[in-house]
């Protein structure tokens, strides 16, 4: 290791002999050549010098054949590189001539551009262009501000032109997508471009320049909102949302940069109101969807009702009807919702939108939709319980038995599955007040007690009418003696039986008192009560009359008061008592208002133990029955001069028979 760093060291010091070897004949290099470097660099500075003077001296050749080349820009170089020197030496002769000959082509480039400007045939990046070469050559800033805006102006109304082309009735509308991608891509594109170029250029115009031109985007803006605005109005017939959503979505993100650009414009905040509207109406539509559809129901039910009397077969029962109304009501809400929920899917542009994250999904969908349909519906409902001659007239009383079920299952389940199925779908993050869902419970528990009120006042008339007749069109003083039971009675019964029927198809069957065993067995005598019968039928001649009329206000005092329009229960028992009520009352206030000989008060008797015989297991109480037919027989008797009932055991025989 001795030996090798001996041998390094011996060459270390030759090494430094050669360096300073070689600095010595650089340092006399230097000194012999100083004076010739020198005299090169005050050449080099004569030959730039010279290089310059030949470009301004050529100057004006140059500007011209830029100009007849057309290359404007490259000429607007060359002027802007001699300007300041021919400024600055323009008081020699020489110099002056040139910038002379300069302003002159200067001024004719000018007049090209501008000529270039207004022909307007170029795009609005050769417009900008042809605007930053005349401001370069120190064209009045304010004038090129006003025809840039003008020239602008000219293309997007081109554009708003063929927008509104495709609005007419010939050639037929493209779709609404289709409409706002070219409007997106030709209006709002080109409004891109004119508001950028329009910053760049004339950005020393300061807050007036941008107040200007908000203004210029402003107005041209409320024209294509309000070409947008019609075009979207003819898709508020369509049932479908997804192409409406797509449409809605392009729309709003078209305008996220005009509306970043030009944020006094107030383009984006205008955008998103189209956006709101047109969600508020589609909800309107939806909403007269469902309303349209709850009619074609119903429509569907009458037919169902009417098709079996017109064909002479059976239809579907009342169970099934009313299953088929509710599932397909059901279905009409979920695909509404379905569609309206496309509205705040994360991937549209506008769903974080505070009104589609709050106003819409509880003021808008819960309330205005889901709420307004079902008080729609129960409104629609009640409209069939207006009097006769009007709607309710003619309306089948199996459709309002039906329409009653069907609000009492809303208020029992549907309204609340409805509900929570419509809160789970749309998150509400809205504080506003909504309906409780009690509440709605109770509308529509009030509309079914009131549809099944009217169908027992209305199946009550029906029968009360065919009583009515039977005792207003018969003599009762020269009628024969009773043989049979009349037919009105067993029409009576028979429709009877037929609405216990049909009732029961929907209605469970109720609490009834407990039955005596001989409710079918007794029979009726002149007088007002069974249990009184016997006490005072013996001391009955017919040369009292005032001890009749006696024995029967008594009866009266202690009789339980019948209230013929009580409130009706949710059960058939309820609604058939309902019905026996009204129709015996009526029999009741008819037989009042006749005079009956021996035989016709007999006719009666017989008339009223047939009813007795069927009627009394069809209400909650058969002594309710019982004390109205005991009225009837007991005022036909007051009403008859020769009062003599039939014997018990002949009534029994003939209404056997009967």
């Amino acid at each position: 290791m001795k030996n090798d760093f001996r041998k390094m060291e011996d060459e270390m010091d030759r090494l430094a002999t050669n360096m300073a070897v070689i600095t010595d004949f650089s340092a006399r290099i230097s000194a012999t050549l100083q004076d010739r470097h020198e005299r090169i660099t005050k050449l080099a500075g004569v030959h730039a010098l010279l290089r310059k003077l030949q470009f301004l001296f050529e100057l004006p050749s140059r500007l011209t054949k830029c100009v007849e080349l057309g290359a404007y820009g490259q000429a607007v170089r060359y002027q802007g590189r001699a300007r300041a020197v021919l400024q600055q030496y323009q008081h020699l002769p020489s110099f002056r001539a040139i910038q002379d000959d300069c302003q002159v082509i200067t001024a004719r480039l000018a007049q090209q551009l501008r000529q270039r400007f207004r022909e307007g045939g170029s795009g609005a990046p050769e417009q900008a262009e042809c605007v930053e070469l005349l401001l370069a050559l120190g064209e009045p800033a304010e004038e090129l501000c006003e025809e840039f805006l003008a020239h602008a102006r000219g293309r997007l109304e081109e554009e708003l032109r063929s927008l509104e082309a495709e609005l007419g009735p010939s050639p037929p509308a493209p779709d609404v997508l289709e409409f706002t991608d070219h409007g997106g891509s030709g209006f709002v594109g080109g409004l891109c471009q004119v508001a950028a170029a329009y910053q760049e250029l004339f950005a020393a115009q300061g807050p007036a320049g941008a107040e200007k031109l908000a203004a210029f985007a402003r107005e041209l803006g409320s024209r294509y909102f309000a070409l947008v605005e019609r075009r979207l109005a003819q898709e508020q017939g369509g049932g479908d949302n997804s192409l409406l959503v797509r449409a809605l979505d392009r729309f709003h993100r078209r305008l996220r940069a005009p509306g970043a650009l030009l944020a006094a414009a107030g383009l984006a905040e205008a955008a998103t109101d189209i956006v709101e509207r047109v969600a508020r109406e589609r909800l309107g539509h939806h909403l007269q969807g469902l309303q349209a559809a709850f009619l074609g129901s119903l429509t569907d039910v009458r037919q169902a009702l009417a098709a079996p009397r017109i064909a002479g077969k059976e239809g579907p029962g009342l169970a099934e009807l009313l299953a088929n109304v509710a599932s397909s009501i059901l279905s009409h809400i979920k695909a509404s919702l379905a569609s309206v929920h496309l509205f705040t899917a994360k991937e549209v542009s506008f769903s974080n939108k505070p009104y589609f994250r709050g106003e819409f999904c509880s003021q808008g969908v819960r309330e205005s939709l889901i709420v307004g349909f079902i008080r729609s519906m129960c409104q629609t409902a009640q409209s069939f319980c207006d009097s006769p001659g009007e709607k309710g007239g003619a309306t089948p009383p199996a459709l309002l038995l039906l329409l009653s079920r069907l609000c009492l299952d809303y208020e029992t389940a549907t309204i609340s599955y409805i509900l929570t199925l419509t809160d789970e779908q749309f998150l509400v993050q809205d504080q506003s007040p909504v309906t409780p869902v009690s509440t709605l419970c109770a509308e529509a528990r009030e509309t079914a007690r009131r549809l099944l009120t009217h169908y027992v006042k209305v199946q009550g008339l029906v029968i009360s009418q065919m009583l009515r007749k039977s005792v207003e069109t018969r003599d009762w003083l020269s009628t024969l003696e009773p043989r049979n039971v009349r037919a009105v009675m067993k029409r009576v019964v028979e429709d009877t039986t037929a609405i216990d029927v049909q009732v029961g198809l929907l209605y469970e069957e109720g609490v009834r008192k407990a039955q005596s065993s001989d409710s079918s067995k007794r029979t009726f005598s002149v007088y007002s009560s069974s249990r009184q019968q016997g006490r005072y039928a013996p001391s009955y001649t017919p040369s009292a009359p005032m001890d009749t009329n006696l024995l029967s206000n008594i009866q009266k005092l202690f009789s339980e008061r019948i209230d013929v329009f009580s409130p009706v229960e949710f059960n058939k028992v309820s609604v058939l008592t309902g019905i026996i009520k009204i129709s015996l009352k009526t029999l009741l206030e008819c037989v009042r208002l006749r005079t009956f000989g021996r035989f016709g008060l007999q006719q009666v008797q017989v008339d009223c133990h047939f009813l007795q015989l069927y009627l009394w297991r069809f209400v909650a109480d058969e002594e309710l029955v019982h004390l109205l037919l005991d009225e009837v027989v007991a005022s036909a008797a007051l009403r008859c001069p020769d009062p003599v009932p039939m014997e018990p055991s002949v009534v029994e025989v003939i209404c056997e028979r009967g």
